[in-house]
């Protein structure tokens, strides 16, 4: 019993010892936001801060709470005393932002940042919530600054429907418009369990007496939408129900193409027939000289949308004309499918990262700038209308792999000597991918109210030709005649090469 005893006690005293161990961070900036910080972990007994990092001169030498200001310098050679560093500079520029961050990837510690001065002010997270390097971070641009008085001023006391509202895009687009005051919004969502998660958070959060009604239903079914549109009274629909992922709509090309295409028609035409004052399409840069399926499928409904907008502006119609119009941009960061989350996944597990080439280069945006994007493209929207942002930049993918890794305070491994924490593994084009995304086809952009949201007109196939082959498109995937759907979409779409 005696000896039980003594390994029992020495068991806790080493777990007791081992509970005691405190990870050893650098808060990098000694200002207002790193001194709060530090306050708060000082709370903690988790942490050990040794140095606040800074680049002012004048700052350098002396000590907060104790502990000293030291220089990035002396950082970079002692990087072994440090277990993790906290970014504090939630006010600095992202030029220097990012250039303190690729300075930082280099040292092999975990980095993490406090969250923006925004989530702090309103209450919504604490100063010490820290957080891994944003994406956002790393794209080397300052955040799009929306301009207030374009965001509510279609949205505000109108009756809205949001199509495919579970998903990445359209769910963003539900809370921005909330914030901006409707009179109703309307969820439309074919997925029950995205929809009953986003009904659930949306009513959590609301503080308004603004209703919300969330509705079961496919964007295809013409007298469900049209019902819809009439029963509710809708003013403006944002359409952003659609297939978007390029391997899956490659291998489900019927299905694909319909939901895609044959549910534009239909928000479209409903849309005209009852009078609402604004259609806009989500579009994606794949719809440019398209390489897949899914690109193609969303240039032809560009297309459709261009010929409804312009039916309405020749003064055939004689009720309320509606606006139609279109957003284009390039991929969203931390939307379903996109690569950022794959590679928090594959570095979490060990890796490998997978890039399916070494020169593929993307754009990228938040969901949040491409959602204000959208909202505020709909006030400046004109009719036929195709709007994009200035998005800075592309970035390479495989850099955004090497960066991801190292701000994780790994190393990536040398296929050669096997030395290195997570190996990169290029795996080869996939079937309709490209090396690169661009936004416009044959327009050239003109500039906006906002400086950096440019409009452009693309060339559209009159109505009277279009629907015929829409109808016959329609058809062949009815019959599940793949061939014949293919040659109708590349008359409609000749840019686009099938793969």
């Amino acid at each position: 019993m005696g000896i039980v005893r003594l390994t029992l006690r020495d068991l806790l005293l080493k777990i007791n010892n081992l509970s005691k161990i405190k990870i050893k961070v650098a808060i990098y900036g000694a200002g207002a936001a790193g001194t709060q910080l530090a306050a708060s972990l000082g709370l903690s007994s988790k942490h050990k801060i040794l140095a606040f990092i800074d680049d002012d001169l004048k700052l350098q030498g002396r000590y907060i709470y104790g502990i000293p200001v030291i220089s990035s310098d002396v950082l970079e050679n002692r990087p072994y005393e440090y277990d993790q560093i906290f970014l504090a500079l939630p006010s600095v520029g992202q030029k220097r932002r990012l250039e303190i961050i690729r300075k930082l990837q280099f040292i092999n510690i975990k980095v993490f940042e406090i969250p923006s001065l925004d989530d702090i002010t309103s209450g919504r997270t604490q100063i010490d919530n820290l957080r891994p390097i944003s994406i956002e971070s790393l794209l080397g641009r300052n955040s799009i600054v929306p301009d207030k008085s374009l965001l509510s001023a279609s949205i505000n006391k109108q009756v809205i429907c949001v199509t495919g509202a579970g998903g990445s895009i359209g769910s963003e687009l539900c809370r921005q418009i909330l914030y901006n005051k409707p009179s109703k919004l309307i969820l439309l969502e074919r997925s029950e369990p995205s929809l009953y998660l986003l009904y659930q958070e949306l009513n959590n959060n609301l503080t308004e007496e603004i209703e919300i009604k969330p509705v079961l239903g496919s964007t295809t079914d013409f007298n469900f939408i049209t019902n819809l549109f009439k029963q509710e009274k809708i003013d403006c629909v944002f359409h952003a129900a659609a297939y978007k992922h390029v391997p899956l709509v490659e291998l489900n090309t019927l299905q694909g193409v319909y939901n895609n295409v044959i549910s534009t028609r239909v928000i479209c035409r409903a849309a005209l027939e009852n009078s609402l004052s604004q259609m806009i399409l989500i579009s994606t840069d794949k719809a440019v000289r398209p390489t897949n399926v899914m690109g193609a499928s969303k240039r032809l409904s560009e297309i459709i949308v261009q010929a409804f907008s312009e039916y309405s502006l020749e003064n055939k119609v004689k009720t309320r004309k509606t606006r139609f119009s279109m957003v284009r941009f390039g991929n969203v960061l931390g939307s379903s499918g996109s690569v950022v989350p794959l590679f928090t996944k594959q570095i979490a597990e060990g890796g490998p990262v997978t890039v399916t080439h070494p020169e593929v280069i993307r754009y990228f945006m938040t969901i949040k700038e491409a959602v204000n994007l959208v909202l505020q493209s709909s006030t400046l929207a004109i009719g036929g209308d195709l709007f994009l942002l200035d998005m800075g930049e592309p970035v390479k993918i495989i850099d955004l792999a090497r960066q991801m890794i190292m701000l994780s305070g790994l190393t990536i491994k040398n296929p050669s000597t096997g030395e290195g924490d997570i190996e990169i593994l290029v795996t080869g084009l996939r079937p309709g991918e490209k090396l690169f995304e661009e936004l416009l086809i044959n327009a050239k952009s003109e500039t906006t109210q906002h400086p950096l949201i440019f409009k452009a007109r693309e060339k559209y196939i009159p109505r009277e030709l279009l629907f015929p082959k829409l109808d016959a498109i329609e058809l062949h995937i009815k019959n599940q005649d793949k061939e014949k759907m293919f040659l109708t979409l590349h008359e409609l779409v000749p840019e686009w090469e099938r793969q």
